[in-house]
């Protein structure tokens, strides 16, 4: 027999759920809140031009460096001290082996350019890309270092979802268009903390030196034997526009580490970074890293509809 008392239910009893502090739910909405991968598709196509343009330098002397009789053979790479036994590439004994893994990169990167097994063809880039770089680490350059992470990053997320064969065999086929995913939120996430790391380093390695401070850094990278523009002649004339663009590279490379974290400054940030990495870059003599800054900054430069790593 009933007496009387009706139990209320244990969630009513409970009372509300407890939130998430402030910093936990930033922190979830950053990694986890679904995404939109129109950005990866951007980064993707970009990554995989670069990435071919970076793996051609590598063609006309690929066995002179690599080759069994190479100036790096794995002989030479043991006494000097280089680990050449953890990259794919000390497999290659013989020129045709050498020449089958550098295709086989090669192949990967076309697909990740142009969206074919999109993930798949991401991290067989990635892993030959590093395997490379392995092989001879003293011919890596900053732009190869950011190839790779740009390479891991898309390898995590639905890069391939949008402008590529892999939506054109999806919509064949009649499948339904590939929704917002949490998998495309951690590779914009992963995206925007490299940029920002890798700008902090860069600053921090500067600031090192006397150059930096004193604002003569524009006049050194002028007169560099790889420089590709030659403005020793404008800077002549004035001591003044000297110390401008050296203070100038600094005083960007700061606001862009830090305002990247800053939704007000971020999307205009980000923007300026599509024109100003690829100019430091050139003012530095390495326009293939000044590109594949650049490349970091397209999440964030796109329209706010496009669902950016908050």
């Amino acid at each position: 027999m009933s007496n009387g008392h009706n139990p209320q239910p244990a969630a009513e009893r409970s009372g509300p759920a407890p939130q998430e502090p402030p910093f936990a739910q930033a922190w979830l909405r950053y990694w986890f809140e679904p995404a939109s991968p129109r950005p990866l598709a951007v980064v993707r196509m970009l990554a995989g031009l670069l990435g071919l343009m970076l793996a051609g330098s590598f063609v006309a002397d690929l066995e002179l460096w690599f080759g069994p009789r190479g100036m790096l053979s794995t002989d030479a790479m043991d006494a000097w001290g280089s680990r050449a036994g953890g990259s794919l590439f000390a497999l290659a004994t013989t020129p045709a082996m050498l020449w089958t893994l550098f295709a086989t990169l090669f192949v990967a990167l076309v697909a990740v350019m142009v969206g074919f097994a999109s993930q798949l063809a991401c991290i067989t880039a990635a892993v030959l890309w590093a395997s490379l770089l392995q092989r001879g680490p003293m011919l890596a350059g900053p732009a190869d270092d950011c190839l790779a992470i740009l390479l891991w990053c898309l390898a995590i997320g639905p890069c391939g979802a949008h402008w590529s064969v892999d939506r054109l065999i999806r919509d064949r086929r009649g499948l339904p268009p590939p929704s917002d995913s949490p998998w495309a939120r951690v590779s914009l996430g992963l995206l925007r903390v490299h940029a920002s790391a890798i700008t902090a380093a860069v600053l921090l390695a500067e600031l090192k030196g006397d150059v930096w401070w004193d604002g003569t850094a524009a006049w050194w990278l002028a007169v560099r034997p790889s420089q590709l523009l030659d403005l020793t002649d404008l800077y002549r004339r004035s001591e003044y526009l000297v110390n401008l663009v050296t203070h100038g590279i600094v005083a960007f490379e700061i606001t862009f580490a830090v305002g990247l974290w800053f939704s007000a400054v971020r999307r205009p940030l980000a923007r300026a970074g599509l024109v100003a990495w690829p100019l430091i870059g050139l003012l530095a003599g390495e326009p293939f890293w000044g590109a594949a800054m650049a490349i970091f900054c397209v999440p964030d430069a796109v329209t706010p509809g496009s669902n950016a790593a908050d």
